[in-house]
């Protein structure tokens, strides 16, 4: 199994002190953090995309450079690629660019997106957003594929033998494609062959897992191998300690924060008490024994072989981020790299690799 530290960088104020950090600040973190992952020996670090407060990753690729030229071995995903909202051929030479500056370390995870202010932003409806997303995909991976394109769609002017620059690392690149409730993205991953990144961090996993295993019957009807099918799956929350005990009570904190923010921004509460966001959500939240168990059960249901983990503080102090991390590298990560068989992530097959992970 591999493992990716992911963030969607965002701004709200510490839990315990109200302060809220100035945006240089955050985004600087966030460079530490992929520091740091790459140090404890993690496989990817992953930066998502959204377009409204409180978050700050609207743009991945330039956040993700910065991360390329501060680090040597670990993978780098987007999580997701809103290609509803980009014009393809420049999400191309963006992503380009950073595969080039990464060494070919880059995987994409694209998705439509969410939120009403990206709409405003961008005059995307939910109307053509799903058909947005599907022919950005289809145009993107044409560029990647072939250095003259001609091509006409809906969404923008069309191409005639064009040629979009830089060239990529990579001649080939993995695209999952993010799914949270809709089966339109696992369609259109399961067409193409490529492989389903699962959202389940909102509800408990049961709709997630339902989703998986309709990906895995549309692959096989969409006649490939069963055995090449791959998937991946987010986490809600994460925090190992020694006890129990002692992770819930560090939790507790966070998940009470989160909760506030929930109520104030008008999101649907799912999960009303931590224990029950502990029990039933793919939260990761105990000591290392019962993080193996529920990963362990978790992967029945998803067969899953990438999973990603919160790269955020949220409040908890340094020792105690910094100690969970190390811990699950310590005693939950090496016995679930030898439990679930994962293929290698682009660091891996790239020629440049010179890092050592399971």
């Amino acid at each position: 199994m591999k493992f990716l530290l992911f963030t969607l960088v965002t701004r709200t104020p510490d839990p315990h002190t109200g302060v809220l950090p100035e945006t240089h600040e955050r985004l600087r973190s966030v460079v530490e953090q992929a520091r740091l992952a790459e140090e404890l020996g993690y496989d990817g670090f992953a930066v998502g995309e959204r377009h409204e407060d409180p978050f700050l990753s609207a743009a991945p690729p330039v956040l993700l450079s910065h991360i390329a030229a501060v680090t040597r071995r670990i993978t780098l995903f987007t999580a997701v690629t809103t290609l509803s909202l980009l014009d393809p051929v420049r999400a191309f030479e963006d992503y380009s660019t950073l595969d080039n500056l990464a060494g070919g370390r880059l995987e994409l995870i694209i998705g439509k997106g969410n939120g009403a202010a990206q709409a405003e932003l961008f005059h995307v409806s939910t109307a053509d957003q799903w058909d947005r997303n599907r022919e950005g995909y289809e145009l993107f991976r044409a560029l990647w594929a072939s250095d003259r394109v001609t091509w006409s769609g809906r969404f923008r002017p069309e191409l005639v033998a064009a040629k979009a620059l830089p060239r990529p690392y990579q001649p080939t690149i993995r695209i999952w494609h993010g799914s949270a409730t809709s089966r339109e993205s696992v369609e259109l991953a399961a067409r193409h062959g490529d492989p389903l990144f699962s959202a389940n961090v909102t509800n408990p996993i049961e709709p997630y897992a339902e989703l998986v295993r309709h990906y895995r019957e549309r692959w096989a009807h969409h006649g490939h191998d069963p055995a090449d099918a791959l998937v991946g799956a987010g986490t809600a929350g994460f925090h190992v300690a020694p006890t129990s005990q002692e992770a819930l009570a560090v939790y507790r904190p966070l998940f009470e924060a989160r909760l506030a923010l929930s109520r104030r921004l008008g999101l649907p509460i799912v999960f009303e008490t931590l224990a029950d966001f502990a029990q039933r959500s793919s939260a990761l939240i105990g000591s290392p024994e019962q993080v193996l168990d529920k990963v362990g059960r978790q992967h029945e249901r998803f067969g899953h072989e990438v999973i990603h983990l919160s790269a955020e503080p949220d409040g908890r102090t340094e020792a105690q981020h910094r100690g969970s991390l190390e811990l699950f590298q310590q005693a939950v990560a090496p016995e679930l790299r030898r439990r679930i068989p994962s293929r290698p992530l682009a660091s891996g097959r790239s020629p440049e690799f010179s890092g050592v992970t399971p």
